[in-house]
């Protein structure tokens, strides 16, 4: 937040060193958690996170980034004393908050797909609502671009305007089963985003077995004509999957769902708060 003090750590707090790369991303975007600001007082239980200064100054440590910032007393305080520990939710932090950007980058990319697929199957049902409407006006125009360019008239059988009179003369039942395919794909990526998004654990597996499937065709395509798009969304698929299955533990690899959670409860909770200054409270901060 633009009005916030410089972040800092606490005179006589000494921090053990880690990395807070995602920390610092999320207090830059969403600002700094800081407790007890509206407090007439501060008790000797509250010191993991806010200390009495001098001249009038408290230091309050932020619960994500563990800086600590120096704020005034309020003059009108909202409280008497900072809320208990059990009264604070405490925010993600270290793998556990990662995760969440790397699930919700994963999640980004699914809501992509099922709106272009949504589109895509939207069309497909309105082709086969009009198509014999559309068919008279389509091959005129086919005609006239193939004789404008020196081509022969007609119909013809290749590239996408071959893919396209194929379109016209396909059955409608064959059109309507091809756009409920592309609709339920849809509506599973989008099941699959929106989990992500939510950090749920069955939209992991979900991902990762339909994310699976499709690399079987995505490698047969290669086979054949070989594009830049292609191989970009093999490896990005690849890196879902190997993401999905290793860091997070699918299917019990690495201590599986319990793993997982050892992880959570290690990097989050006020014992790790605690395991990251140990002390502060034997060394209270001041201003300088």
């Amino acid at each position: 937040m633009a009005d916030e003090p410089e972040a800092v750590h606490a005179p006589g707090v000494r921090p053990r060193k880690r990395k807070l790369w995602y920390e610092l991303i999320e207090c830059g975007l969403h600002g700094h958690r800081l407790e007890g600001t509206d407090a007439a007082r501060v008790r000797p239980e509250d010191s993991l996170f806010v200390q009495e200064g001098a001249g009038g100054v408290r230091w309050h440590r932020c619960l994500r980034c563990d800086a600590w910032l120096p704020h005034p007393a309020p003059e009108r305080p909202g409280r008497e004393t900072p809320p208990d520990r059990g009264a604070i939710e405490l925010p993600l932090r270290g793998r556990p908050l990662r995760d969440r950007y790397v699930l919700r980058l994963i999640a980004v990319d699914r809501m992509l797909h099922f709106v272009v697929l949504a589109v895509l199957a939207v069309a497909v049902f309105l082709f086969a609502g009009e198509r014999a409407r559309l068919r008279d006006p389509f091959y005129r125009v086919v005609d006239a671009l193939q004789n404008g360019v020196g081509g022969p008239s007609g119909r013809s059988g290749h590239g996408l305007l071959g893919e396209l009179d194929k379109a016209f003369r396909a059955h409608t039942s064959t059109l309507w089963i091809i756009g409920l395919v592309i609709a339920a794909y849809a509506v599973l990526e989008g099941v699959e985003a929106v989990g992500l998004w939510r950090a749920r654990r069955w939209a992991e597996y979900l991902t990762f077995v339909a994310t699976t499937v499709l690399l079987v065709p995505e490698v047969y395509e290669l086979t054949g004509r070989i594009s830049a798009t292609k191989v970009l969304t093999l490896i990005i698929n690849l890196a879902v999957v190997i993401y999905l299955l290793f860091a997070k533990r699918l299917f019990g690899l690495r201590g599986g769902g319990r793993a997982e959670e050892a992880v959570r409860a290690h990097d989050t909770g006020w014992h790790a708060l605690e395991r990251v200054y140990p002390g502060p409270a034997a060394s209270p901060p001041r201003t300088p």
